[in-house]
């Protein structure tokens, strides 16, 4: 579906489970990027599930990097340092972010990940009580909205009896976690679900400690014609720094912390609480079915203490070496679903604001041999800034013949950024900028045989520039950048679904060329301002396929092909500290944070007395850590290996344990880049070999 009304509106009712590694079905249905719940195999686009059996033998389900390697075109890195998100990317776009998600829509049982400026995390996430996770790259994507490159819809299990889990993991580096969750049908057509978890990390370098604490609640309520599902989450997680590495310290020591994340004690403190409620409605006779009304509210807020030199602060502009915000979000979400014989028909209109009240200050307190560092000193910075976005959209599936289908949609809208300067002693920085948009797609699905489904879609795309990368200027002056446009996109998509006995097969090839691309102007001192680079173009191959010969085995294999590069040349930073683009970027140049390929396996084989075992194996190329390609990240392969099984208990009742070995060969190597970075410290070393424990007690109450 369209938006978060509808992905909230799906929790607990309507939509299956997506396939469960291990039983052989490959009737996974998804709401994402459809007017209604479709299996996968018959939508018009790629899309990617990854359900619940598959999560929970992934790991701890801390990350969503732990199971959605398996989807082609997506790459979702660990940065394995808790103070800054998962590197996420899906056919290239996002790829710049140095920290966060940038370029794709994120939604957590349908409230958005993502705000309205575009910049979203997926900390937060409750992987632990998921039943899927769906995964849409490609034109259908343009859907949702504003920096819609790929989407990632993570959903909540349905509460369907009365039972409850609790479960311990413990493993290498430190790593422990608690959780436990309940729920129940409460009668009159009420039920209930609570869960939490508390997490700590040592981690393998030194600054990596990190905790986590979250808990969940959902209460809903079916009627005869209704469904209505009020749900609350909280997260905390305090967390240190340890920052990146340069090549030459990687290639020293690659378990080291850098100096300068051990002087100023880097960290970050994030909080975010959020409730949301959603009311679906079904019609009787009639071409008008349904209608959904969505809307939810939250608040986060980070702390961040920065490794940015005291003399660098010096300068009157300088915003200072602490970032300190509280965000408060909220938005709405109404759509009606139509159908007649042959067509389907979505609307909706949608409005997300975010308000930001954004401090900086001082990392440093007093001068000379009494001078202490990493500690939150005079205020340089305070601003409040604020995204909105409004939203029209339709989309509808119309069978042209009983083999073929079209389908078309457009979401058009306006986002609008605005920032205030309180702090008016280094200039007025205030500024207000908006972008309107209209994304269209068209895509056709034809039924070449019972086997062999076709499709073909197109689109277009826009990413508006985030209030991050609006609030310097390049030439260092005061104000908002306001000379940055948004990037957009024309993207194409031509694929085929096989399924046949016990194989399955979906391949793409696709293409994106974007005008406009943003990337990195400057970067000095802590700050970069951004520029609008010219063209660039996104294109490859994705194949995915699963073989089960029997009911033991499985076997699953995932490649991409991606060819990431700038069409236009241009000038960019150099050598720190840069305030002024000096360094020619070559036409041809791979764009930062990109690789041009990657891959997934696994092999398992199942047995009711032995257990599940199973060998995993990713491959990802080498990585360009920066526009001018001056230095790549190694490529590398990595095997894993797991072993899950279940007992039966008394009262219904199973105990489950998971084993897991990670990085098999211990090898070493930079599992992610902070792409651009000024400080030339791009690489974030992955772990070593660890070890996973988890034993799981779950069933009826």
């Amino acid at each position: 579906m369209l938006a978060c009304a509808a992905a909230l509106a799906s929790l607990g009712a309507l939509a299956q489970e997506g396939a469960m590694a291990g039983q052989g079905t490959t009737q996974q249905v998804v709401v994402t990027g459809s007017v209604r719940e479709r299996v996968a195999a018959e939508v018009p686009y790629a899309i990617g599930v990854v359900g619940r059996e598959e999560l929970r033998a992934a790991g701890p389900m801390i990350n969503l990097s732990e199971a959605l390697a398996r989807v082609p075109g997506l790459i979702v890195n660990n940065r394995n340092n808790y103070a800054q998100d998962l590197q996420v990317s899906s056919r290239g776009f996002g790829a710049r972010a140095t920290f966060g998600v940038r370029g794709l829509r994120l939604y957590s049982d349908g409230i958005p990940a993502t705000m309205p400026d575009g910049q979203g995390q997926v900390s937060h996430f409750d992987l632990a009580g998921a039943s899927r996770i769906e995964v849409l790259r490609g034109p259908f994507s343009v859907l949702y909205g504003n920096s819609s490159g790929g989407v990632i819809a993570a959903f909540s299990s349905p509460v369907r009896e009365r039972q409850g889990e609790v479960a311990l993991d413990v493993g290498s580096d430190g790593l422990r976690q608690l959780r436990g969750s309940v729920e129940a049908p409460l009668g009159g057509g009420f039920d209930l679900r609570l869960s939490g978890s508390t997490m700590e990390y040592d981690g393998f370098r030194p600054q990596m400690e990190a905790k986590r604490h979250t808990f969940n609640a959902r209460l809903g309520w079916q009627g005869e014609s209704d469904r209505v599902v009020v749900q609350a989450g909280y997260f905390s997680q305090p967390a240190l720094d340890p920052l990146g590495l340069t090549r030459d310290q990687f290639q020293a020591n690659p378990y080291q912390t850098t100096p300068e994340a051990l002087q100023f004690n880097t960290r970050k403190e994030a909080e975010q609480t959020q409730l949301g409620t959603s009311w679906q409605h079904r019609f009787g006779e009639g071409a008008l079915r349904e209608s959904q009304v969505a809307a939810y509210a939250g608040r986060r807020s980070v702390t961040q203490w920065q490794s940015i030199p005291v003399a660098t602060q010096t300068p009157p502009r300088h915003g200072g070496g602490v970032v300190d915000f509280d965000r408060d979000y909220h938005g709405v979400d109404a759509r009606l679903r139509w159908a007649w014989d042959d067509v389907d028909l979505l609307t909706g209109v949608a409005l997300e604001t975010q308000a930001d009240d954004r401090r900086g200050y001082e990392n440093f307190i007093g001068t000379g041999p009494t001078q202490q560092l990493g500690v939150t000193g005079a205020q340089r910075r305070d601003e409040r800034n604020r995204a909105t976005t409004r939203d029209a959209y339709a989309q509808a599936d119309w069978r042209l013949m009983p083999a073929l289908t079209a389908s078309a949609g457009v979401r058009s809208g306006r986002v609008k950024m605005r920032t205030r300067d309180a702090y008016l002693s280094n200039g007025d920085d205030s500024g207000e900028l908006s972008f309107d948009y209209t994304n269209p797609v068209l895509g056709l699905r034809w039924q070449a045989l019972p086997s062999l489904q076709l499709h073909a879609s197109t689109a277009r795309g826009f990413e508006s520039p985030t209030l991050t990368e609006l609030a310097y200027r390049p030439d260092g002056s005061p104000g908002f950048n306001a000379g940055l446009q948004p990037q957009t996109s024309r993207q194409y998509e031509i694929g085929a679904k096989w399924r046949t006995g016990p194989w399955s097969l979906d391949a793409a090839l696709f293409r994106a060329d974007t005008k406009n691309e943003l990337g990195v102007a400057t970067n000095s001192g802590g700050r970069a301002s951004y520029q609008n680079v010219g063209r660039t173009r996104r294109e490859g191959l994705e194949l995915s396929t699963t073989w089960q010969p029997q009911g033991a085995w499985r076997t699953q294999l995932g490649l991409t092909y991606l060819d990431a590069s700038y069409r236009d040349g241009f000038l960019t930073c150099g050598a720190p500290p840069c305030t002024t683009p000096t360094v020619p970027v070559a036409a041809g140049n791979r764009i930062a944070g990109t690789q041009r390929t990657s891959a997934f396996g696994e092999i398992a084989w199942r047995d009711a007395g032995l257990g599940e075992w199973a060998l995993e194996a990713r491959a990802l190329g080498r990585t360009a850590v920066n526009d001018i390609n001056s230095e790549f990240a190694p490529g590398f392969v990595v095997t894993n290996l797991r072993w899950i099984k279940s007992w039966p208990l008394a009262g219904g009742r199973k105990v489950e344990l998971l084993a897991r070995v990670d990085n098999l060969a211990d090898k070493v190597y930079a599992g992610s880049v902070i792409v651009n970075d000024g400080n030339r410290r791009f690489y974030e070393t992955a772990a070593p070999r660890s070890f996973l424990l988890g034993v799981r007690v779950y069933g009826g109450l």
